[in-house]
Parts: structure tokens; C-alpha cells; sequence
């Protein structure tokens, strides 16, 4: 179970990072007016949920498999993008 669930949170991890490489490059282009405002915003907003939601799957599966110290590390990454997700008006 424990193998499961660590190559699982490392597949959410990459994904994760690859979201946060792609906000920078579309902040970025937006940045160097290659797009506008409102295109960036349409371009970022469809992957505020799906980022939340992977992170929050990979700290509950950390409470859930009593993995404590690394449940505590991602609880305020999870809470932030919570708090970010209610705020968002999509």
C-alpha cells in the first residue's frame, strides 16, 4: 500500500510541477503582451481546480496512510490552494 501510494503522490507531484511551469510561461507571455489579460486569465482559470484537486488527493492520501510529517508539510500548500479555489469565480 505504502508503494502505491508514494509512486501515485510522485505522478501528482510531476504533474503538479508541470502546472506550475505553465502558469510561469503563460504569466510570462502575458508579461511580453504576447497575449492579453483576458486570455491568460482563460488559459489559467480551467487549472485551478484540477491543481487543487491533485493536491488535495495526495494530503489526504498522506492522513489516510498515517504518513504524519509529510501530511503536515503539505497541509499548508493544500490550504492555500483550497482558499484560492473558493475565491475563484469560474
Amino acid at each position: 500500500m505504502e508503494a502505491v501510494v508514494f509512486v501515485f503522490s510522485l505522478l501528482d507531484c510531476c504533474a503538479l510541477i508541470f502546472l506550475s511551469v505553465y502558469f510561469i510561461i503563460t504569466l510570462s507571455d502575458l508579461e511580453c503582451d504576447y497575449i492579453n489579460a483576458r486570455s491568460c486569465c482563460s488559459k489559467l482559470n480551467k487549472w485551478v481546480i484540477p491543481e487543487l484537486i491533485g493536491h488535495t488527493i495526495v494530503t489526504v492520501l498522506m492522513l489516510i496512510s498515517l504518513h504524519w510529517f509529510i501530511f503536515l508539510l503539505n497541509l499548508p500548500v493544500a490550504t492555500w490552494n483550497i482558499y484560492r479555489g473558493s475565491n475563484c469565480p469560474c
